[in-house]
């Protein structure tokens, strides 16, 4: 079983992002970003599209131009992750066969999102607008909108974001931050996977 949720490695390094990976993968979380601003990110891009293409969803996040939309398309990423909704990524992502999602926070950013070829909206940062900001956004969004809620989203309110219609969550610093090793990557993805399930069925 896989769960609705992209695990957002800021940070990492190509030579440990083979190996959190495999645990996340295993653990359930088989959406997987590697942030731009990390350390040698197209690199890392290329190596978990060579290890895992076949067994996850892998691309990059804070992708802010259209150059780099062609690099992660190039080093073989499936999924582009904006912080903001740029018009030019999304038609770049789209012709590229990617899937687009970028960053929004207004209703007036979201039907821009959809209306330009977005596959889902990264509702960003999630902890400005809330779980019932949301419930006010969703009256009005097309019927299966895909929206996941990124900062501000984790284990102690995943029921109260469900509560409020959300699809799924962007998962950074819960799960990885700069140093850990494979066994507090593994640990954290389980208690996020359990949490998820377990608000997920209330």
């Amino acid at each position: 079983m896989t769960r609705n949720i992209i695990a957002i490695l800021r940070g990492i390094t190509p030579d440990e992002v083979e190996g959190a990976a495999a645990v996340l993968i295993d653990a359930g979380i088989t959406s997987i970003e590697v942030p731009l601003n990390s350390p040698d990110a197209f690199t890392s891009i290329a190596y978990l599209s060579e290890a895992f293409g076949s067994d996850a969803l892998i691309g990059a996040g804070t992708v802010l131009t259209v150059e780099e939309v062609n690099r992660v398309a190039q080093a073989g990423g499936k999924l582009v992750v904006s912080p903001n909704a740029d018009p030019r990524v999304i038609h770049a992502t789209k012709t590229a066969g990617m899937q687009s999602w970028p960053g929004v926070m207004t209703p007036t950013e979201c039907f821009s999102a959809l209306k330009n070829g977005a596959d889902g909206l990264k509702l960003f940062p999630g902890s400005l607008l809330g779980p019932d900001g949301l419930k006010a956004i969703r009256a009005v969004l097309p019927e299966g909108t895909q929206v996941y809620a990124v900062g501000g989203a984790g284990p102690n309110n995943f029921a109260d974001w469900f509560a409020a219609s959300v699809d799924g969550f962007g998962i950074g610093s819960s799960l990885y931050k700069q140093g850990m090793t494979t066994a507090d990557i593994a640990s954290r993805a389980a208690d996020i996977v359990a949490a998820y399930d377990a608000a997920k069925q209330d």
